[in-house]
């Protein structure tokens, strides 16, 4: 069995996404949040994030050994989240996603997690910059972006008919 990497910040733990998170994607995947900025991704059912974690989690993380990490507070064990690094079907370079169930909103979470992603995508899986997708509207992915050291481009990215802001970031 092929071993990934995992990465631990002070309060998160922070591994691949596999089969044993299926009701938690499910559930996360189904927030009015996610639903709105992220998009429906067909997901009614357990099987069906089952099937999706097969299909498109797992089959990148073994075609590029990144993909997504399913985020976990060390102090319950909770899975809060998601944040990973994303090979898009017709984006050139990685895409840095992130996204959280809504009570673990507004507590740092995410700016620890994609914090650590962004630096392990640059010093341990060797990607020379990343890229970054968000809906106009959504103001509060922008800021940690910004936060993180992306900068917006003039550029767009279309996702089903979505135009996003799309952002970038160089090395570190």
């Amino acid at each position: 069995m092929t071993s990934y990497k995992h990465f631990e910040t002070e309060r998160l733990t922070i591994r691949p996404t596999d089969l044993s998170d299926v009701e938690f994607l499910y559930r996360l995947m189904n927030t009015p949040k996610w639903l709105h900025y992220i998009g429906d991704r067909n997901i009614h059912s357990p099987e069906d994030a089952a099937e999706y974690i097969k299909d498109r989690t797992l089959a990148q993380l073994q075609r590029l050994g990144y993909g997504n990490f399913t985020v976990i507070r060390k102090s319950d064990n909770e899975r809060i989240g998601t944040c990973g690094l994303y090979d898009r079907p017709g984006m050139e370079g990685i895409d840095l996603g992130f996204a959280f169930l809504p009570e673990y909103e507004q507590q740092g979470y995410a700016f620890e997690t994609a914090s650590c992603i962004r630096d392990a995508a640059f010093q341990e899986f060797n990607i020379q910059g990343l890229k970054a997708i968000t809906l106009p509207e959504n103001t509060s992915s922008q800021r940690l972006l910004e936060k993180l050291g992306f900068t917006l481009t003039d550029q767009t990215f279309a996702i089903e008919g979505e135009e996003l802001l799309l952002y970038e970031l160089g090395s570190l």
